[in-house]
């Protein structure tokens, strides 16, 4: 009994120190440095190791659930060759997540379903991947959880949430007109993540129709002097994916052929 004591003790101050996988592995990795005549460096090392990359793990999933993706997709999964007018060189170097450390934006501008969301989506993820903080949302369901914050006086509370994300994704923007409220509202988002985190929005206009969505000329042209100053434009033109997808689907099958009677 008494032989069991350091190991109780030792058990007990590894979980009151927060060290889960120490003390899941510590007896493990003890056998194995034993049978490979290591020393209690390279045992320790071992452990610490271990400890961090499982701590680093539990951090990306925290910061994945925390962005709130409609779905994890990764840019390895995105065909670029179906889109050649986006810039993959350009893609893959913001993968790398260095315009975040200088305040810079993205903007992704195409028809509907050639992919935007998908390339955001991987942005985001390779962020969360950096341990950074992220969140995705949709602009209609920004405004519309601005517009109840500020009817319960809860908007500072979102905004400085908003604003403390080093990376904000706003996705569809331009697929319905805003409000003046809604529009007012957004473009305080955008001020406020102005040069103190960056930006990827996706969008179906081209600048130049962007007032469709926001209603006043003034409003808009504040927003865009904000948002491209520090910018790099993902240019996605092409046929929709999922169109593409539809019809060949639902193109008639070959049947095979027949062999000849003999």
């Amino acid at each position: 009994m008494m032989s069991e004591v350091p190991q109780i003790l030792l058990q007990h101050h590894l979980k009151k120190l927060r060290l889960p996988t120490f003390m899941a592995e510590y007896q493990k990795q003890a056998h194995q440095c034993a049978a490979e005549n290591r020393d209690h460096v390279h045992y320790l090392s071992r452990l610490a190791e271990l400890e961090l990359i499982e701590r680093e793990r539990r951090m990306v999933e925290r910061r994945i659930k925390a962005a709130k993706f409609p779905a994890v997709k990764s840019l390895d999964s995105f065909d670029f060759k179906a889109m050649p007018s986006l810039n993959k060189p350009m893609v893959m170097e913001l993968a790398r997540c260095e315009y975040l450390d200088r305040f810079e934006n993205v903007i992704a501008l195409g028809p509907s379903g050639t992919g935007k969301t998908h390339i955001a989506l991987g942005l985001g993820l390779a962020a969360c991947q950096k341990g950074l903080k992220v969140r995705f949302i949709t602009a209609a369901s920004l405004v519309h959880e601005l517009i109840e914050a500020r009817d319960e006086k809860q908007l500072l509370r979102l905004q400085k949430q908003l604003a403390s994300q080093h990376l904000l994704i706003i996705d569809e923007l331009g697929f319905v007109p805003l409000s003046k409220t809604g529009a007012e509202l957004l473009f305080e988002v955008i001020s406020q993540c102005y040069e103190r985190g960056s930006l990827i929005i996706t969008s179906n206009l081209p600048f130049d129709e962007w007032t469709q969505t926001f209603g006043s000329e003034r409003l808009t042209g504040a927003l865009l002097d904000r948002l491209t100053h520090h910018i790099h434009i993902l240019e996605m033109n092409g046929d929709s994916f999922r169109l593409k997808q539809s019809r060949q689907s639902m193109a008639p099958k070959k049947k095979p052929a027949q062999k000849p009677a003999t």
